[in-house]
């Protein structure tokens, strides 16, 4: 059985190479945020307590938008949701763990340290196998942060009058460039950005983020169910 150190060390080395984007993507974040007028504390701590690069811009472009704080609120967390799902299948592997390890284990619990681990585990039974997660949550820590950090640097120094809030909208544009590959997938995106587009100046409450994403996701399993019986 590998050691503590060896199954951390091979998170690490796992998931490395899935952090090239993420530099860009914490830059991106820390200076939007400092440039719709978030303090260098208030932005570094968002990062560390909420720790969730997608639901962080979600927050940005809510905020930048005027939308009220029960908006953003829920929809940061529907869009970090996905974690309950990510929690329900490592369970079965941390099951045995004091709950100390399995709060550590959840903060780490990140898109690219799930996916990774989750392979790692059903291939190895070994009773320290969790450290595979923690040393990839770790990594993704690390860089998350530290390109939040940069982020704020070059924030503070960039002129206010040169604008980045357009960076928000390309920045998902950008996330969804491999969905346009799949033609359900083009029918949700167009009928989701028709949804908040048109209901952008008539639903109450800024909430016209949160009726797209239902009405998406509704449309998409029409389809899905459609398909199947063909």
């Amino acid at each position: 059985m590998k050691s503590n150190l060896q199954v951390f060390i091979k998170g690490i080395i796992d998931v490395s190479p899935f952090m090239i984007p993420v530099v860009p993507f914490g830059l991106i974040f820390g200076i939007l945020a400092i440039d719709i007028g978030f303090s260098p504390l208030a932005t570094m701590g968002m990062s560390l307590i909420i720790f969730g690069g997608a639901s962080q811009i979600v927050l940005l472009q809510l905020f930048s938008g005027g939308a009220s704080s029960l908006i953003i609120v829920s929809s940061v967390g529907a869009v970090n949701s996905r974690h309950l799902l990510y929690g329900a299948v490592i369970s079965e592997h941390v099951s045995d763990l004091r709950l100390i390890w399995k709060i550590i284990i959840s903060y780490f619990l990140i898109d690219q340290a799930f996916a990774l681990s989750n392979e790692y585990f059903k291939k190895n039974q070994d009773r320290n196998k969790y450290f595979h997660l923690i040393g990839g949550g770790v990594t993704c820590w690390v860089i998350w942060q530290s390109s939040t950090f940069l982020g704020i640097i070059l924030g503070e120094a960039i002129p206010e009058k040169l604008g980045l809030n357009f960076a928000v909208p390309l920045t998902f544009l950008a996330l969804l460039v491999n969905d346009f590959r799949k033609v359900i997938n083009v029918i949700v995106i167009i009928i989701s950005g028709l949804v908040a587009t048109l209901g952008y100046n008539f639903i109450p409450y800024k909430a016209y983020v949160i009726v797209a994403g239902l009405t998406g996701l509704f449309v998409a399993w029409i389809l899905t169910n459609k398909i199947k019986k063909i």
